[in-house]
């Protein structure tokens, strides 16, 4: 699972990106900062069983900061995008190529209209603009490849008897679109899977528009919030799922915990300073974090935006396996240890396979440890699930 990060220049998505990773990136008032994409690690954030269970939990694959259980996702930030991008305009294709393995994009966007459609610093600018830009873009981009290569499909379903599923399945694989997204592309747009030899540009239009919705779903995140003069996040939040954002807010308040001048966890409506660490400058900007953005907003957003990506767009839950079902510990005695996200409508021998391809061939059985109860390879996982799997010789 990989989350891109995507928006054109001088929206503040680089520091929305060191603000989830704390990542060593470039971070400049001008187009095309980042040139190459910046892989990264954030972290989504649910409740730990622990605190319902009354444990102290040992993370091995993520971690627990007061009962908040931080699981690591795969960020990639691709450098900023113009409108023309799919005709070589400002970097050109490379910023498309980049996002070929997203699962989900998170579309920062200057919300307060600061910035032109080139990422230059103007008055008044519409952001739907931008929201409206980027998906031309990618639905550009997918019509191109198919445009390109649907005379080879053509003659290999009518004269080679292929499926034509499966021949687009092979010509969009590497932008990581699955046989299953282009079936269910198809049955959104009333297209038949076999029998049909000819799409018109219209119908590959329609195939790109909806492949696109259905592979890299969208989310905005409506960055520098707190400078919306022209209240544009009532507007366009009738219309598009948009998160109110200030990453800057983000950024300052996790290095601030970091350099131990306040307590705070990522996502949280508030935090905590510690006096003998702060000076007055220091003092005064907090104040009006606390003020403009925690108080109005409830967060900063950042946190909203990958936790939404990953539950609610991407429909993950969380798993924790272990290897005894009484102290919930794996072999070493560790509580808790590992936490896994798994898509809804995963069983326990798809969490097998999550742990260790060995493991799952080994499958012989699982036990829910909430109840002690012994399941089969086909029971459902749940959310918040602690699992212990049971594997033959």
């Amino acid at each position: 699972m990989e989350i891109g990060i995507v928006g054109k220049p001088n929206v503040g998505k680089s520091t929305f990106f060191k603000a989830l990773t704390l990542a060593d990136v470039e971070i400049k008032n001008f187009p095309f900062t980042t040139i190459n994409a910046n892989v990264g690690v954030g972290y989504v954030r649910v409740k730990c069983p622990c605190s319902e269970l009354n444990l102290k939990c040992n993370p091995q694959n993520s971690i627990c900061i007061e009962h908040n259980r931080f699981i690591p996702v795969k960020l990639i930030d691709v450098a900023g995008l113009v409108p023309g991008a799919h005709l070589g305009k400002g970097l050109g294709n490379k910023f498309l190529d980049d996002l070929r393995r997203a699962d989900v994009l998170i579309h920062v966007v200057d919300i307060s209209g600061s910035t032109n459609e080139k990422g230059e610093n103007t008055e008044n600018y519409d952001p739907e603009n931008d929201i409206k830009f980027l998906e031309e873009e990618i639905d550009e981009w997918f019509f191109s490849i198919l445009k390109k290569n649907w005379s080879k499909i053509e003659r290999k379903i009518k004269y080679e008897g292929k499926n034509l599923v499966k021949e687009f399945t092979d010509v969009l694989s590497g932008l990581s679109i699955s046989e299953g997204q282009i079936k269910q592309s198809f049955k959104k747009l009333n297209f038949e899977e076999k029998g049909k030899t000819n799409f018109s540009d219209n119908e590959l239009r329609e195939l790109a528009i909806t492949l696109r919705k259905i592979s890299k779903p969208i989310i905005i995140s409506g960055n520098k919030i707190d400078l919306d003069k022209n209240e544009n996040f009532e507007r366009l939040s009738e219309k598009y799922l948009i998160i109110p954002t200030c990453s800057e807010a983000e950024l300052a308040l996790r290095q601030a915990q970091l350099n131990n001048i306040i307590h705070y966890i990522p996502g949280d409506d508030d935090f905590k300073i510690l006096p003998e660490n702060i000076n007055e400058k220091q003092k005064k900007a907090l104040e009006f974090i606390k003020e403009k953005i925690l108080r109005k907003y409830k967060s900063t957003g950042v946190q909203q935006c990958i936790n939404t990506a990953v539950f609610n767009i991407l429909k993950k839950i969380v798993v924790y396996p272990v290897e005894n079902e009484y102290k919930l510990t794996d072999q070493k005695g560790n509580v808790l240890p590992d936490a896994y996200l798994m898509p809804e409508g995963s069983t326990t021998l798809d969490l097998a396979y999550k742990v260790h391809s060995e493991i799952g061939e080994k499958f012989i059985g699982a036990i829910d440890c909430r109840t002690k109860k012994k399941v089969g390879k086909e029971y459902m996982l749940k959310n918040n699930d602690i699992i212990k799997i049971i594997t033959g010789r």
